[in-house]
């Protein structure tokens, strides 16, 4: 039978400790109108990730010297269990349509503000009238350019009386004793509500790759932004870097896309529509080349390669 470790056989052990975290531990972070993120508690550091790497190989052993290009290595061979290693929790005031698209992300802990138990946040995010959005005619759910102001101002006045509205028929119910599991039910979307979301490394950067995404709500988007850019750089610089660079601001390619630019590369226009046309990338109807979202992408990748479409 094993015996644990007595005092004189133990083997001390450094907690990995961010001290540029620590300096901003419970720091709300302003989001939107009336929303934060602030640090409740972190574990691990760019240290754990180098430790639960190495470990793999054995005591002594290290199959790379520098913590920084294992880091680096391990973000860009998507070796994902050693940013599991360190853990974060966060508390967050989020309104209620914002949260919807953030709870989907289910690898993670969550306890959230229950207004069965509580009354609900009076509070409710708003819109200036220069930031209301239109449907975006190439994505069915995200947005494209602005209204112009003085039809923003109109329907921000619209919205000011809707909340408001709701909030007084909200505690008009309590105050007749309707339940607040009840009460609650036409409270709108735009209520923050307050969660504690304790997440690891690897699974934030997850999220983080999709919700910074410019494609990405623009609400939700602001505090991927905060979170990103104010507390995993402070936390794990070294491996914020590397996720910049292998999977924030990279370029991922299909086996399409990348005949399409090797043959652009070599001059050869014909042959990069050929492969675009056999991939079903430009069929054509009455008015032209049909909606393809595929080939859009592939545009917009060439775009950013320097590359122009040959079929333009």
């Amino acid at each position: 039978m094993a015996l644990a470790d007595t005092p004189a056989r133990s083997q001390a052990l450094a907690r990995g400790v961010a001290p540029e975290l620590d300096l901003v531990l419970g720091t709300r972070f302003r989001v939107l109108d009336d929303g934060f993120v602030r640090v409740v508690d972190y574990m691990g550091s760019d240290e754990s990730i180098v430790q639960a790497a190495r470990v793999s190989y054995g005591e002594g052993t290290k199959m790379v010297h520098e913590d920084r290009g294992l880091i680096r290595y391990l973000m860009r061979h998507r070796h994902t269990t050693p940013f599991e290693m360190c853990e974060i929790k966060l508390h967050v005031r989020v309104p209620m349509d914002c949260w919807r698209q953030w709870i989907r992300h289910r690898t993670a802990n969550v306890n959230e503000y229950s207004t069965r138990y509580s009354v609900a946040i009076d509070s409710a995010q708003t819109t200036a009238p220069e930031e209301w959005r239109t449907q975006s005619s190439e994505n069915r759910q995200g947005s494209d350019r602005f209204l112009a102001p003085e039809q923003g101002a109109a329907l921000s006045a619209e919205e000011r009386a809707l909340q408001e509205k709701a909030r007084e028929v909200y505690e008009h119910r309590l105050a007749e004793g309707v339940a607040r599991e009840q009460a609650r039910k036409d409270l709108p979307l735009s209520t923050y509500t307050e969660a504690y979301w304790k997440v690891d490394l690897h699974n934030l950067l997850h999220f983080l790759a999709l919700r910074m995404d410019p494609h990405a709500q623009a609400e939700i988007r602001a505090y991927s932004e905060t979170i990103g850019r104010e507390i995993v750089k402070r936390w794990c610089p070294i491996a914020w870097e590397a996720f910049e660079d292998y999977r924030l601001h990279s370029l991922v390619l299909s086996r399409i896309e990348r005949e399409v630019v090797a043959a652009l590369c070599r001059g050869d226009r014909k042959e990069a529509e050929r492969v675009a046309e056999a991939a079903g990338l430009l069929a054509r109807g009455p008015e032209g080349l049909k909606r393809s979202r595929e080939r859009h992408e592939l545009e917009r990748k060439l775009g950013d390669l320097g590359l122009e479409p040959p079929w333009h």
